[in-house]
C-alpha cells in the first residue's frame, strides 16, 4: 500500500519536509492507532474511549523544543479535568523515553512510542519521510472520538499554541456534562 506524501506543510529551520499520511480535518473521526508504552506493551487509541485525549506529537524528547513541550503539557495536566488524558507520542524508543521522564520528572502524562509500527505517524499524517521522526503537532480528540482540535506546527523549531490546545481539551471535557 502506497502512503500519501505531502509537501509544503512543515519545515525544519526553513527546509521543507515531506510528510507521510493523510492530513486530518477537525470534525472528522480520529483514526485509530497503536503505539507502545515504556514496557513495549501495545496501547491503542480505543483504550481511551469515552475520555478526552490531548495528544502532543514531538520529533524527539532529546531536543530542546520537544523537551519544553512535553514538560509544559506535563505541568498543565495537573490542572485539567480528570476525564482528560494527556499523552506525548514520539519515535523515541521506550528506553530513551523512560530515561527522559525519570530525569525530567515527567509523570502526569503518558509518554508513548510510535517506533514499532509507525501507525500513529502515518494515520495522523505526521511521519517525516527519510527521517523516521514525527512532525510537531497537537490534537484533541473528544470523548466521542471526533477530532476537535488540530495544530500542525509549521516549523519543527517552534512550540505549539499551548493555550489553544488546553482550552479545546477543557471545552471538550465539560461538554455534555
Amino acid at each position: 500500500m502506497k502512503v500519501k506524501e505531502q509537501t509544503g506543510l512543515v519545515a525544519m529551520r526553513g527546509k521543507p519536509l515531506v510528510l507521510l499520511g493523510d492530513q486530518l480535518a477537525v470534525g472528522t473521526k480520529a483514526p485509530n492507532f497503536r503505539v507502545v508504552d515504556g514496557a513495549f506493551n501495545p496501547v491503542m487509541s480505543a483504550d481511551f474511549k469515552g475520555k478526552v485525549c490531548l495528544i502532543s506529537a514531538v520529533p524527539s524528547l532529546d531536543t530542546y523544543v520537544c523537551s519544553v513541550q512535553t514538560k509544559r503539557f506535563n505541568e498543565e495536566a495537573a490542572n485539567l479535568p480528570s476525564n482528560v488524558v494527556v499523552m506525548t507520542i514520539s519515535m523515541d524508543l521506550p528506553f530513551a523515553q523512560k530515561r527522559f521522564c525519570d530525569s525530567e520528572k515527567v509523570g502526569r502524562i503518558m509518554v508513548l512510542s510510535d517506533s514499532v509500527w509507525r501507525d500513529f505517524g502515518t494515520q495522523y499524517g505526521l511521519l517525516i519521510k527519510d527521517m523516521g521522526l514525527l512532525s510537531r503537532a497537537v490534537f484533541v480528540v473528544d470523548k466521542n472520538g471526533i477530532l476537535s482540535y488540530r495544530q500542525l506546527v509549521p516549523d519543527l523549531s517552534h512550540e505549539p499554541d499551548y493555550d489553544a490546545a488546553l482550552a479545546a481539551a477543557r471545552h471538550d471535557a465539560s461538554a455534555g456534562q
